[in-house]
């Protein structure tokens, strides 16, 4: 499987605003956007770019991708798949992204990052309704039971961060039960729980054309 092994810091600054890919670093003053908000390269600083109605489209589509951390023909297709289904696309499409397994881990406050989260599901220390889940892009569905495998719990990772994920904050359509660990996918998550600096209509129209 191909992934992204382009520095986080400068995909940020490439983008122009704080991608949030390196956890708890990008919310101190070691983070690049607060020490270099400039992009990447020699001229960086005194680059001041104008970019054309495609160039728009295309960056934000590439935000997005680098959000979630999706490599281009999963992000496409998760589109294509979400644009499939009655509503507006672009939420929809978020709506498919937000119930990733790999970014639903993420939200419960198992991890920092989303790729955090991807590598704690790759090494396979979660259940998806009582069965081994190891794919960060399985799509949880509405009532699905998420819990630490019992082989994990005693892992030095997960007693360390058991207090911090109790006390995280978690989206509404999230329910997490301290005690043991357990969550629960109540419902799709609604307009206002969507990653709000996403423009959609301009994914949309890129992938319309």
């Amino acid at each position: 499987m191909g992934r992204n092994i382009d520095s986080k810091c400068k995909q940020c600054r490439r983008i122009g605003e704080k991608l949030f890919l390196k956890g708890e670093r990008c919310f101190g003053p070691k983070c690049a956007m607060v020490k270099r908000n400039y992009v990447p390269g020699f001229h960086g600083p005194k680059m001041r770019r104008r970019l054309s109605d495609y160039g728009q489209q295309l960056a934000e589509k590439q935000k997005a991708k680098k959000i979630y951390g999706l490599m281009e023909k999963q992000f496409r297709l998760t589109f294509e798949k979400a644009s499939k289904k009655s509503g507006d696309a672009g939420k929809n499409f978020l709506r498919t992204l937000e119930m990733r397994l790999d970014n639903v881990i993420y939200r419960l406050g198992y991890a920092t990052s989303r790729a955090q989260a991807r590598q704690l599901v790759n090494h396979g220390h979660f259940t998806l309704n009582d069965r081994k889940a190891s794919t960060p892009s399985i799509i949880v569905k509405e009532g699905g039971i998420i819990k630490v495998r019992k082989s994990s719990q005693d892992s030095p990772y997960f007693r360390n961060v058991k207090e911090a994920v109790a006390k995280a904050e978690r989206p509404s359509w999230l329910h997490f039960d301290a005690s043991d660990m357990t969550a629960k996918i109540l419902h799709e998550p609604k307009d206002e729980d969507l990653q709000q600096n996403i423009n959609t209509q301009v994914i949309v129209e890129y992938y319309s054309k």
